[in-house]
């Protein structure tokens, strides 16, 4: 009897060992599958992290390669703006003052409206104001030929250091050719490499959405309309430069792409301005020819430029420009000769012309044109 319960009780404790046993083995196998389970998880996390990683990598490659790209993108722009522009930083002044003498044309062209700014492009340009004169030279591309290099030789010459350093000589390329612009570029900043870097030569060019579309529009039409158009845009040119110049000098002289100026003409000028006896001038004559050589006060200018614009579809500027002395000095109620006398106290004339014209073609392509100052 004895016999059988020890028998009993080693079954019995057997039987617990192996249920003990099984347990464990069965956990161990649960704890070794999340174990595994676990590693795969890091491997996977590391795999994830690798990829995140390279994925950074490569992105940080490219913004670097974008950001170069930028940098150099820049440099080049800047590179191509050295040979073609020289804007000035603070020119910012200056360009609202300029822009707010050019909000006139607003009003006579509703196109204008649109646009963010009405502002000639500068090209060439250190900014100068504050002198004495400002010398306007208005140019287009007359095919293959051109007198622009002859005209600004003579005219910058022929200044003394002190006269160069009291005025601002500024050539407006009124044509829509890049090409030409270039190419006048080039010619100012190789032939007056001084005068560029003192800030006494500037260039402008006015872009072509200044004009209106009926202009381009004659522009394809036959002789007669491309005559018409040309003599509009002439008008519209001359008013362009003259408002830019405006606040950039006490005196405004408007020359042409196509004349030569004497020896001394600029010391001969300031003499004449100085010694003139009547306060009471409104234009100063150099040249009898068109619209060379004319001399206003600057602060004429607005009221200059808007008569112009007014009537640029009816006249060239040169009868515009007589047409504004009949109206403001010519009474009708007083007799001819009067009105001519009074004509001849606000629109005084120089003798002899300090200004001659040496151009054959004119910038209306086709047109020969033999003008000479007699009195020259």
């Amino acid at each position: 009897m004895r016999s059988k319960r020890v028998n009993l009780l080693i079954c019995l404790i057997a039987f617990v060992l192996f249920t003990f046993s099984c347990f464990c083995i069965s956990r161990m196998t649960q704890i070794s599958n999340q174990l595994t389970n676990c590693r795969n998880h890091m491997s996977e996390f590391k795999e994830t992290m690798q990829h995140l990683k390279n994925r950074a990598e490569n992105s940080r490659q490219e913004l670097m390669e974008a950001f170069n790209q930028m940098k150099n993108d820049i440099t080049n722009r800047e590179k191509v703006s050295g040979s073609l522009v020289e804007k000035k930083v603070n020119t910012t002044n200056q360009n609202e003052t300029v822009s707010n003498t050019l909000e006139d044309l607003k009003f006579f062209f509703p196109h204008l409206n649109k646009a963010d700014s009405i502002y000639p492009d500068i090209i060439i340009g250190k900014g100068r104001r504050d002198v004495s004169f400002a010398l306007g030279i208005s140019t287009v591309d007359r095919g293959n030929h051109s007198y622009l290099k002859q005209t600004l030789t003579s005219v910058v010459s022929r200044m003394t250091p002190a006269e160069e350093k009291d005025s601002v000589v500024i050539v407006s390329v009124a044509d829509s050719h890049g090409d030409y612009l270039n190419s006048v570029v080039n010619m100012i900043t190789k032939k007056f490499k001084r005068q560029v870097k003192s800030g006494s030569l500037e260039v402008i060019a006015i872009p072509a959405f200044f004009y209106p579309e009926t202009l381009h529009v004659n522009q394809l039409a036959d002789d007669s309309e491309k005559l018409e158009s040309w003599r509009m845009k002439q008008v519209l040119d001359f008013c362009v430069l003259m408002l830019y110049a405006q606040p950039k000098a006490m005196y405004y002289l408007q020359l042409e792409d196509d004349i030569i100026a004497k020896q001394m003409y600029f010391t001969k000028i300031v003499d004449f301005v100085r010694n003139i006896t009547s306060n009471d001038w409104f234009c100063i004559e150099f040249s009898v020819l068109g619209f060379i050589g004319k001399l206003f006060r600057s602060e004429d200018l607005t009221d200059l430029v808007r008569f112009f614009l007014m009537f640029y579809k009816d006249k060239p500027i040169d009868s515009l420009l007589s047409e504004i002395f009949h109206l403001k000095m010519c009474d009708t109620r007083k007799h001819p000769v009067t009105c001519k006398q009074r004509k001849k106290q606000i629109c005084v004339r120089h003798n002899p012309s300090l200004f001659q014209h040496v151009g054959i073609h004119s910038s209306l392509l086709g047109k020969e044109q033999y003008f000479k100052d007699i009195y020259y």
